[in-house]
Parts: structure tokens; C-alpha cells; sequence
């Protein structure tokens, strides 16, 4: 990884290019520095690559003996749709039940960061969460739902503003119909 971090020059001029052939003038004031915000810009919204999200929930895991539901809820989130390079944002809820090893709380949002800070889709991200927690704490069952706004479907093509896209997957204990259920209650 350490090539994407060293090539901020390429990036730049390459940024550069795309303004010229859009029609810019890119000697402009406005646009000068804008080849390096971009690239940037770039460099933080795909830093979860340089990032390892199982050795983030197993920097802070504890032994426990607790088997209930575990559940945090609203975690606010940033991606870039791998299709357009536009930005989708929203929620994501986490539920597990522990099997004798809980994580902090913090490592849950760190992981939803480290994933939605790479190029994306929703339904992966989703499924990349639940697969992580379940890798790093090995618990009872997983459940993660996502609900987010597209701004590929806002802005261009279908142009329909306010829509919101839910996805989830889950595993173990939450195959029963009664655990997803109390899940879905307790994050609404």
C-alpha cells in the first residue's frame, strides 16, 4: 500500500488532466490548488485500505461472560460507490451476541470507517462488517444493518432525492426469525 500513499504527484496530475479535458481552465485561481485537495481529499476517503479491520476489534478484546445482545446503533457513515465515485452515506446498526469475548464499543465504529473508507457498494460493506465481527470475536450470531442514501441516484440518472437503501446480513443466532426481530425493534 505504501505506492498509493507515495503517489500523490501522479494523482495530481492526473486530476490536473481531468480538469483540462472537462474544458477548465485549470491555471484559474479556483482550480490552482485543486489537483492536490482532490488528491488529498482521495487519500482520506480511501483510507480504510491501510487499515486492518479484524487487528482493530482485536486491540480491544476482553474476555466475558455475557451472552445477551450487544447492540450499537446509529454509527454515521461516509463511502464512495465503487460505480461513479459519488458519495452514499447513512447508518449502520451492529448487533452480536458474545461467546465469551466482547470488543470495545469504539472498535465496532472504527471497523464501519475502516470499510466505508474504501471504493464500495453496500450490499459488500454490509456483508464485510458482519464477516469481519464475526472473524475477530468469533460470537453466537451477527447482524448488521445499513440504511443510506445514494448520491449517484440523487444527482444523476434517476435524480430521486430522499431515497433510502436498506441492507442486511446476518449469521448464527440471528437465522431465527425472533432474535432478528428484537434486533430490528431495539435499533427503530
Amino acid at each position: 500500500m505504501e505506492n498509493r500513499l507515495t503517489n500523490q504527484v501522479e494523482l495530481q496530475e492526473h486530476i490536473l488532466a481531468i480538469l483540462n479535458l472537462l474544458g477548465e481552465d485549470s491555471r484559474r485561481e479556483g482550480l490552482v490548488r485543486t489537483p492536490l485537495r482532490v488528491a488529498r481529499a482521495l487519500k482520506d476517503l480511501t483510507s480504510g485500505y491501510d487499515q486492518d479491520p479484524v487487528a482493530i476489534l482485536n486491540s480491544a478484546k476482553f474476555s466475558e461472560d455475557y451472552s445477551q445482545m450487544v447492540i450499537v446503533k446509529d454509527i454515521n457513515f461516509y463511502s464512495l460507490c465503487e460505480h461513479h465515485m459519488l458519495p452514499f452515506y447513512g447508518k449502520v446498526h451492529v448487533a452480536y451476541i458474545p461467546n465469551g469475548e466482547v470488543t470495545g464499543l469504539s472498535k465496532i465504529a472504527r471497523v464501519v470507517d475502516c470499510f466505508s473508507h474504501r471504493l464500495q457498494i453496500q450490499e459488500r460493506l454490509t456483508k464485510q462488517i458482519r464477516e469481519c465481527i464475526h472473524e475477530a470475536l468469533h460470537p453466537l450470531g451477527v447482524m448488521v444493518v445499513i440504511e443510506a442514501q445514494h448520491m449517484c441516484m440523487q444527482m444523476r440518472g434517476v435524480e430521486k432525492q430522499g431515497s433510502v437503501t436498506t441492507t442486511s446480513d446476518f449469521c448464527g443466532a440471528f437465522n431465527q426469525a425472533k432474535t432478528r426481530e428484537e434486533f430490528l425493534q431495539l435499533i427503530r
